[in-house]
């Protein structure tokens, strides 16, 4: 026997028990389309949860045999493909897809203009850098905000958000974006207008009710009818991830974590392990009042890099200014030699806060560091000293040190800036990575430095990218108007307004996210036209029998789950609704619960990525098909339990 083992794996071993199940429901179905569509479903789920090939690959190679089925369907027994031929690259130009695509670009034309990096600063000042307060924090809002708009759509949008989150607090987006994705997914069931079953329930309720008798008519849902079902599942999935969250997701996506803290280079190099980052604030009763940001800097040797005084942060060109007087209340970021720092706070009794909150976002290591700078020869500014430049001023600059030969003068013996520049000077400066970039152009300086990140936020883009997405947001919720032209007019504004290049547009879309849900639809086709679907929700419902009603709702619930997994939300609600009122009359229930419990539970999508949103984070994630099975097999329990004890409890 172990022998045998040791011939064959176990992923060779599973699919010869994949073959063998498939071989077996062959003999059970009515027809041989049928047949041959269960065989592509076993082998789709077995590549999925292998991981044979990549997910994406996976889909392309299932999409590829479907159609070649149209070639084959003489040797198989058919009368024609599984797919029609013209049907297959379908869902590249679907409605979900573009709207995925759309989501996207709209997200990044937002987290270019820095709105979205002033978002993730309001989350971390709220929730610090605990992983328990961020997820919740994070989770709650994506889970309110896709109450009223595409689940996707509100997951995208907060990409970028986590993404900045991970990078300043140290925490892996794999420990980030699947409770947000989840959150998104469960926040479409608080509204009915938060996902598209919910949005079809009353249409197909209106259109059922034409077969049945007077007294057996349904009455259609309000627009806050499901809401106690929507919050209670968007806490669960909050309350889930935060107790259970250590054990069931994976530490991945580090490698997007911003590098080390900048000043760990300036202390290598130059010989200085003691300088760190402080942020400040001035009390009432400081003797630093009225005291000018100059003076303070030559008395105590600190070097002010950032400062607010209520008035907004100043920092890099044009920022803090020598001559500005420190007042009550007024914010300082500081550099500072620790023995320099703690005389400086024991003489001024200033208030020291334990890490980076106000400033945490303009220091971070993503928008400013260390840099150097060398003075060419010929340079305007040779003999001339940082004063007399007023450089920080001026260029954005707090200037650190100057290394002239084997020597190296410091802010810290004071001097520095007091000293004339010559060829071939090395500037230590601390600055935004903003400043450095247009310093490049400089040919005053050569910048030495050039591994930094070169984003060029556009700010001055705000107003126009708030306004495509104000529209958008309209169009979305207030007219009948397709979800992807609704989006893709968003889209299509950030691009005309400048607010993103088409360049820019394209490097935001995750293209295996694309191909993933393209590359899936046509397997929902075969499922929907050969009658496979129909098939087995026949058989489901045939085996139930005598149950209590509780138990068929159950089955109904489980049986949507099922279906919301191999096909689209919307088609398993189109088909299982007819289903289950039906179900429902004959077992003496209520058949408006029994098709609520259909559109609630076809959001019960955790298991592999063939929901939008889980597709949509598994690559910035790393996620794999197993951390899906893990995390979103234990949701899918608990979404079955909160959705049905609320649908009892209410109803």
């Amino acid at each position: 026997m172990r022998a045998l083992s040791s011939l064959i794996s176990p992923r060779t071993l599973t699919a010869l028990v994949f073959s063998g199940l498939a071989l077996y429901l062959a003999t059970l179905v009515p027809s041989i389309e049928i047949a041959w569509v269960m065989a592509v479903l076993m082998l789709t789920v077995f590549l999925f949860v292998f991981e044979v090939v990549p997910v994406d690959v996976a889909a392309l190679t299932v999409m590829l045999l479907l159609g070649l089925t149209s070639l084959l369907a003489p040797v198989m027994g058919l009368n024609a493909g599984l797919v029609p031929v013209e049907s297959l690259f379908d869902g590249f130009a679907s409605n979900a897809v573009m709207s995925i695509i759309a989501v996207m670009i709209i997200g990044a034309g937002l987290d270019r203009t820095g709105i979205m990096s002033k978002v993730a600063s309001f989350i971390m000042r709220i929730g610090g850098k605990t992983e328990a307060r961020i997820i919740p924090l994070i989770s709650g809002t994506v889970g309110v905000i896709s109450s009223f708009m595409q689940n996707v759509g509100a997951a995208a949008l907060f990409l970028p958000v986590v993404s900045r989150i991970s990078a300043r607090t140290g925490l892996p987006m794999s420990r980030l974006l699947m409770p947000m994705g989840f959150c998104a997914i469960l926040g479409g069931t608080i509204t009915m207008v938060g996902s598209s079953p919910l949005i079809l329930l009353n249409d197909l309720i209106l259109t059922t009710n034409a077969t049945l008798a007077p007294d057996q008519r349904m009455e259609t849902f309000g627009l806050f009818s499901v809401t106690p079902i929507g919050l209670a599942l968007v806490v669960t999935g909050i309350l889930y991830f935060v107790l259970a969250g250590r054990l069931v997701l994976p530490v991945r996506g580090t490698e997007r974590v911003e590098a080390r803290d900048p000043m760990l280079y300036f202390a290598e190099t130059y010989g200085f392990s003691d300088f760190s980052v402080h942020e400040t604030v001035i009390p009432s009763q400081s003797p630093l009042l009225g005291v000018s940001v100059d003076d303070l800097e030559q008395r105590w040797r600190v070097r002010v890099i950032a400062m607010d005084k209520g008035d907004g942060i100043r920092l890099g060109a044009d920022g803090v200014d020598r001559g500005a007087g420190v007042m009550a209340g007024s914010r300082l970021g500081l550099i500072s030699p620790t023995e320099t720092f703690d005389e400086f706070v024991r003489q001024t009794q200033i208030e020291v806060k334990p890490e980076l909150e106000f400033f945490a976002d303009h220091l971070s290591a993503g928008k400013a560091g260390i840099a150097e700078i060398v003075i060419p020869p010929g340079s305007a500014v040779l003999g001339k000293t940082a004063r007399d430049l007023w450089m920080r001023k001026t260029y954005g600059l707090s200037l650190l040190a100057i290394r002239r030969g084997d020597d190296t003068l410091t802010f810290r013996t004071g001097g520095v800036r007091n000293l004339p520049f010559k060829p071939g000077d090395t500037l230590v400066v601390h600055t935004t990575w903003a400043s450095l970039h247009r310093l490049e152009s400089d040919r005053n300086f050569v910048v030495v430095t050039t591994e930094y990140p070169h984003e060029e936020l556009r700010p001055h883009k705000v107003p126009v990218a708030l306004l495509f997405f104000v529209v958008t947001l309209g169009l979305v919720l207030f007219t009948d108007l397709r979800l992807s032209i609704a989006l893709l007019t968003g889209a299509v504004g950030m691009v005309l307004s400048g607010v993103l290049s088409i360049d820019e547009a394209y490097e935001a879309v995750s293209w295996k996210t694309v191909f993933l849900l393209a590359s899936l639809i046509p397997l929902g086709i075969a499922v929907e036209s050969s009658g496979t679907a129909a098939w087995i929700a026949d058989e489901t419902l045939r085996v139930l029998g005598d149950m209590p009603i509780w138990g068929i709702q159950a089955a109904v619930a489980v049986l949507a789950t099922f279906f919301t997994l191999v096909m689209s939300n919307v088609g398993a609600t189109v088909l299982l609704v007819p289903l289950a009122v039906n179900i429902a009359l004959g077992a003496g229930a209520n058949p408006a619960v029994f098709a609520l419990t259909v559109a609630i539970a076809t959001s019960n999508s955790f298991l592999i990525p063939t929901h939008q949103v889980n597709a949509l984070i598994m690559g910035p994630g790393g996620y794999r098909v197993p951390d899906y099975l893990r995390a979103g097999g234990i949701m899918t329990v608990l979404f079955l339990v909160v959705s049905l004890g609320v649908l009892n409890l209410l109803y």
